[in-house]
This record gives structure tokens, C-alpha cells and sequence, in this order.
């Protein structure tokens, strides 16, 4: 597609004005622009710092640019005026958009290929790295910091309930049976609740299923790719989640993060949320939690596939006059980051998962899973079984928007106005509106 077409129709509003890159002395200027605040943002800097004293060559100026949204924004509009920051970070949902950017973004591959740089896509975990390669393998974007969804349940709910503290459940009939006992019970004011519930109920039920959450693999296969996430399995999933809501045993509690705080108060029984949740866990918790993975439907598949990440990449911009030696720059701050000891002190850090094969290995010979139990789990459901065309992620674009639609329709039927197919049927057509939209603006 033409670049221009795609940015004009996403831009949000006007760029500031990027400082060129320049050779200082020896050195050249990139400019990483990035969405970490507080001590995640601590940690860019500290990643930052070491890349630039470890060498004399290349300069990296990190520059907080807003939230994830307000970044993909921010960097829409600095390409339309053809000052786009060298480095831009993308959350996972942006990839779609990314992708049909054409020519405004160098892809990973195409990097390596023109500076020579070697990043080796196979030594980043399957389910990373498929989410943000093309649909033959070649590597898009970056992976940096990446999560994944899990089952956050507190100990002293289940021993109030009377339930195994040590034995969370597995399947979604054990759950639902957890839930009702701490219900029946009152050992929690939440029996169960979920945050980003298109993401975890919807997303990765479907990855741990191997069933489509789109046609064309999940968009991986092409633009013309349609929700279905009205299928049978959806539905009755959706159903549950209802009727747990109206017997009490399942509360929705809000859109994507609103839930968080809950989970650190321990008012929730059993809550499904990011595994980044365990660095405020670990720090703010006043009760006894622990971490499983994510339900499943035994009668759907007997051995749950891999869970799907979340988070975001670090993508590779294009700008006039752009030099060699630049994208060379770029290149190697990205393999500097992609490092074991880079990608394994990062993990360790900010409770993201490591994202390379290596950092998880060193992450373990170095006893970190051992001082904190259950900090594997995530990085271990990542690797479950085989990454398949349902399990490695999504690739639609404008998928915030689809995943309000699916708020908006789930909203309703939690309040008695709709039921699950319905729901789930006017999620689809709502959904696949925006899908043609996108198709349309990439082919005009």
C-alpha cells in the first residue's frame, strides 16, 4: 500500500520536530522514542545507558512519548512529515497497523539483510517471535517487553472456602466450581473477575483451543480475514462467564486494566490478568497469593497450546535522508537488547517475561525461579506445545477499536439486555466493518 494513504488516515494530531541524526565525532544519534513510565521507564534509561557506554559508535536518546495509543499516534504523524523518531515502541495490538505502514517502517529482516547485523529470529520464543513475524517467518518488529495472561488466585480465599490452597483449578468446570464454593462460602467479596476480557477471554481462549479467533489465520494469511468469534465455543465460553455473573460467582469489573486494583487488594478470589501484575504483587500485596495458568475446555482439546503475549515491539522507522550507518545504529541497539544478560536483567526487573530462549535459561541458572516461585509459569505456558496459525496471535488491524466492540456488546449482556450469540454475533458484524474499513484505506 501507499504509506501516505494509511498515515493520513490514522494520524491523531501533529508531530514535534525530531532533531536529525548527526555524527558526533564518531558517534551517531538515534532517537528511541517509548511508552515506560516509573521504574519501567528507570529500566529503559538503565538499558539505555549501558548500550551507549558499552561502545563508542552509536548514541541512543530514549524520550518517553506518552502511552501506548498516544505514541502510535505521536509516531503516525512524525512520518507524515517524514521526521519519524529511528526506533518506535508498539504495542502488540498496533502490529496489524504497523504492518501495512509499507515502506515507513524497515522490518526486522529487511535490517539484517541491508547492515549485516546478525539478530537471529530463532533465539526468541516461538510465541514472541510469531507474533510479530510475517506469515512465512520473516521477523517484523523487535519483541521487547512482553506478558502474557494468567490465573492470579489468593491462597487465604481458597482456605476460607476450604479449598486446596496449593491446588488451583485447571480446567474451566473446576473453576467455575472454585468460584461457586467461595461464593457460597462468602470467603471473598469477588468470587472471580477478569481484567482485559477480549484479551484473556476471548484472545487467548482461542490460542489455548487452537481454535480461529479470525479467518486467514487469524490474519495472518491476508486483509480479508473475518471474525469468529461467534462459533460454538466462544458462545458457550461467553455463556458461562454470563451465567456465573448471574449466579454471583463471576463479577465483570471493568475494560482492560480497570480490575488491576483488585487484584492487588485481594478483593477477588480468583483473578485473570497480566503476568506483569507480579511486580505489584510482589511489592503492594497484604495476603497470600499464588499463580496458575489459564483454564481450559478439556472437551475442546485435552492438552492446551501456548498462551499468546501481549505488551509491544520495538519497530524501525523510515524518514528522507535516512543513512546507512543509521539503520547499522538501530540494528545493533536492537541486537544489543536482544542480549541474554540485556534480555535476562529486564525480566528479572520489570516482571516481563524474558523474551529470548536464552534469557529464560539464564534467568534459571542464575536461581531467580527459585527465589520466586512461579515467576516461570508464564515463560512455561508461553512454550506449551507447538505454536500453530490459531496460537501465535492476531494480525487485524484496528483491533483497540474491535476489542471495544466486544466490550460494548459484552457490557450489554452482562446486564440481562442481550444474550451470548447475540453478543458474540453483533461483536462479529460490528467487528468486521472496522475489518473491511482497514482493508479499504491499506488498498486506496
Amino acid at each position: 500500500m501507499h504509506r501516505r494513504t494509511l498515515l493520513a488516515g490514522t494520524a491523531a494530531f501533529a508531530a514535534a520536530p525530531l532533531l536529525p541524526a548527526h555524527a558526533q565525532g564518531a558517534k551517531t544519534t538515534i532517537i528511541w522514542w517509548h511508552a515506560m513510565t516509573a521504574s519501567l521507564g528507570e529500566q529503559v534509561k538503565y538499558l539505555t545507558d549501558k548500550f551507549n557506554q558499552s561502545q563508542n559508535a552509536v548514541e541512543v536518546q530514549q524520550i518517553y512519548k506518552g502511552g501506548y495509543s498516544d505514541l502510535l499516534n505521536a509516531t503516525i504523524a512524525a512520518s507524515r512529515a517524514g521526521q519519524a523518531p529511528h526506533i518506535a515502541q508498539v504495542f502488540e495490538v498496533g502490529t496489524g497497523t504497523m504492518l501495512a505502514a509499507g515502506k515507513a517502517v524497515k522490518q526486522v529482516w529487511e535490517l539484517v539483510k541491508e547492515t549485516g547485523v546478525p539478530i537471529d529470529p530463532k533465539s526468541y520464543i516461538p510465541a514472541v517471535r510469531g507474533y510479530y513475524s510475517l506469515a512465512d517467518g520473516r521477523m517484523a518488529s523487535m519483541p521487547f517487553n512482553s506478558s502474557t495472561a494468567v490465573m492470579w488466585y489468593s491462597k487465604d480465599t481458597f482456605r476460607k472456602a476450604g479449598l486446596d490452597p496449593d491446588s488451583p483449578p485447571k480446567t474451566w468446570e473446576d473453576l467455575h466450581k472454585a468460584a461457586d464454593t467461595i461464593h457460597a462460602k462468602n470467603a471473598a467479596e469477588i468470587p472471580s473477575t477478569s481484567a482485559w476480557l477480549s484479551w484473556i477471554q476471548l484472545e487467548q481462549y482461542s490460542a489455548l483451543h487452537n481454535i480461529p479467533f479470525a479467518s486467514d489465520a487469524d490474519g495472518f494469511e491476508g486483509l480479508g480475514a473475518r471474525l469468529e468469534i461467534n462459533s460454538k465455543p466462544h458462545v458457550k465460553h461467553m455463556a458461562r462467564l454470563i451465567e456465573m455473573s448471574k449466579q454471583g460467582s463471576f463479577k465483570y469489573t471493568g475494560r482492560d486494566n480497570q480490575p488491576d486494583p483488585l487484584l492487588v487488594a485481594g478483593k477477588a478470589g480468583i483473578h485473570f490478568d497480566s503476568s506483569g501484575m507480579r511486580g505489584d504483587l510482589v511489592k503492594s500485596a497484604k495476603f497470600d497469593w499464588g499463580v496458575a495458568y489459564l483454564p481450559y475446555d478439556p472437551e475442546i482439546i485435552k492438552t492446551p497450546l501456548n498462551s499468546i503475549i501481549g505488551g509491544a515491539s520495538l519497530w524501525t522507522m523510515t524518514a528522507p535522508g535516512r543513512t546507512a550507518a543509521e539503520y547499522k545504529a538501530v540494528a545493533t541497539f536492537l541486537a544489543f537488547l536482544g542480549q541474554p544478560d540485556n534480555d535476562e536483567y529486564w525480566h528479572e526487573h520489570t516482571g516481563y517475561v524474558p523474551v529470548t530462549l536464552a534469557g529464560f535459561d539464564l534467568a534459571k541458572q542464575q536461581g531467580f525461579y527459585q527465589k520466586n516461585p512461579g515467576a516461570d509459569l508464564p515463560v512455561l505456558q508461553l512454550e506449551r506445545g507447538s505454536v500453530t496459525k490459531y496460537s501465535k496471535g492476531l494480525r487485524l488491524g484496528r483491533l483497540p477499536e474491535i476489542r471495544n466492540i466486544i466490550y460494548e456488546e459484552m457490557e450489554k449482556a452482562f446486564q440481562g439486555n442481550q444474550n451470548a450469540q447475540q453478543a458474540m454475533d453483533n461483536s462479529v458484524e460490528r467487528g468486521n466493518k472496522v475489518l473491511r474499513a482497514f482493508q479499504t484505506a491499506v488498498k486506496g
